[in-house]
């Protein structure tokens, strides 16, 4: 993604596709989308977190900061590949939101038959495609090692576990590797089908002009192998809890903030070491995207640090971060840096310094651009053409919800801003973001097939109920392409 370029792009997570299997796949229904893209005049896909998610199916809390989630593996490529029988997918699933309490245990389950059959047909050239994945791939030993124990202890967090394990004996993990090499191959197996087919997905894209922004939570969980794996790179106490974690101030989503639970790192152990954990992760997501946007990017000027034992994150305080010097080593390592920075939320002068710093391009929210005055940053004259326009976000009403919830005086002041009164809200809102100044404007699909609060991806702060919306097949048509065409052509970004 250049700086120089007008484009417009779609976010849209993979686990919204439409088709069978209960959770959207990597399989036809994504080429589909990516060639509904190509129609319509789009040429950025923008995701959330392709990593394995833990707690609430949350993409941003994840088992793993390297990994890839199994659930989005297109099964039907298995039973070409002979892996799978035809017969073992006959289930019917809701085609509007993702079960995972149905899904998640059915796929897992053919999942492991798959590899069991992938390892006692012993194909040749598969199984050397495999070993050279392992071999290939610095992270996956442990990450399969760590999911393996933690289905051995019933679920249970890494620092529940016996205490050699905790402490990552050598002797206790040569024997755990030994005594359950059977899972830790099925886990190796999943991680091989996902990354092969998400290659195949990222091909695609390039084949088709369209670049994918991928999406970074500055933070891991707690439970992850990342942590399990680095203890010292995070403030745990001598049992491996966190002394502190993570969240946000009381803010727009929230009266009494947002208490993520993540721990917090050691910025001071992992400058000693070279930032290598994190150059490590971020090749490793450049090596599956295109551009990497950086949530909560105000966590590497400051980030809010609560007490781990608190209830709210009302009682935080700013605590820095690792500033200039971080963006500084991981450049001299990359050599370019690709990044979207999420600057939204409580944004201090010095954190719009270390954005600028570097170049990165910020967030615009037209959503959030109504409800003040003529000098709030979010409304259309006030954008900078180094920034990404998005009418909303994952963590936002879709629009047509939004607009409906609005106030009479509040919808007033957008049609005045607008300079005329739209029946059809939802286009003029993406009409807004197209014309922008900002050279990149992206739209959520359910903003595009203008979609009510029941297609929501996320509420920030709300434990249940999120993450599983899908689009229904056939509602991206041949005429809302030409639409959009239309409408990227007028205003540049083809």
């Amino acid at each position: 993604m250049t700086h120089l370029t007008r484009r417009a792009g779609l976010l849209l997570h993979p686990t919204s596709f439409p088709g069978p299997g209960g959770i959207g796949t990597l399989g036809t229904e994504a080429l589909q989308f990516l060639d509904f893209m190509v129609s319509a005049g789009f040429s950025l896909w923008q995701i959330l977190p392709l990593t394995p998610p833990a707690a609430g199916n949350s993409p941003y809390s994840a088992y793993s900061a390297f990994a890839g989630n199994p659930l989005l593996i297109d099964l039907n490529a298995l039973v070409s590949e002979g892996d799978l029988q035809a017969s073992d997918l006959q289930l019917e699933f809701s085609e509007d939101q993702v079960s995972f309490e149905t899904v998640s245990p059915w796929k897992e389950n053919l999942l492991n038959q798959a590899a069991e059959t992938f390892f006692r047909q012993g194909h040749t050239t598969r199984l050397e495609e495999f070993w050279q994945f392992c071999d290939r791939t610095f992270w996956l030993h442990d990450y399969a090692l760590f999911q393996t124990l933690k289905q051995h202890y019933g679920g249970r967090p890494w620092h529940r576990w016996h205490r050699d394990l905790v402490r990552r004996d050598p002797t206790a993990l040569a024997k755990a590797a030994q005594q359950f090499g059977t899972e830790i191959g099925a886990h190796k197996y999943r991680q091989w089908q996902f990354f092969r087919q998400w290659s195949a997905i990222r091909q695609a894209a390039a084949a088709r002009g369209i670049a994918i922004i991928g999406d970074l939570p500055i933070f891991v969980a707690h439970d992850s192998c990342d942590v399990w794996c680095n203890q010292q790179l995070f403030l745990l106490d001598e049992t491996g809890k966190p002394t502190v974690v993570a969240g946000v101030p009381p803010d727009y989503f929230s009266a009494t903030g947002q208490l993520w639970g993540n721990p917090l790192y050691n910025w001071q152990a992992l400058e000693q070491q070279g930032y290598g954990w994190w150059i490590a992760r971020f090749n490793a997501l450049l090596e599956q995207v295109d551009t990497i946007r950086i949530d909560h990017f105000r966590g590497f000027e400051a980030a809010w640090q609560v007490p781990a034992k608190a209830k709210t994150a009302v009682n935080g305080s700013w605590v820095p971060g690792p500033g200039p010097r971080f963006f500084e080593a991981i450049r001299a390592s990359l050599g370019r840096l690709p990044f979207i920075a999420e600057d939204l939320g409580v944004i201090t002068p010095e954190v719009e310094q270390l954005r600028d710093q570097f170049g990165f391009p910020g967030m615009k929210i037209l959503q959030f651009a109504f409800d003040s005055g003529p000098d709030n940053p979010y409304l259309p004259h006030n954008h900078l053409p180094n920034s990404v326009i998005y009418t909303g976000t994952h963590d936002n009403d879709t629009t047509r919800g939004w607009f409906e919830a609005l106030t009479p005086k509040v919808k007033q002041k957008f049609f005045d801003y607008l300079g005329f009164e739209s029946p059809q809200p939802v286009q003029a809102m993406i009409r807004a973001a197209l014309m922008s100044v900002a050279r990149t404007a992206v739209v959520p699909l359910q903003d595009l097939l203008e979609l009510p609060t029941e297609a929501r991806m996320n509420l920030p702060g709300s434990a249940f109920g999120n993450w599983g919306w899908r689009y229904r097949a056939g509602l991206l048509t041949p005429e809302l392409a030409a639409h959009y065409k239309t409408l990227n052509r007028r205003y540049g970004r083809c």
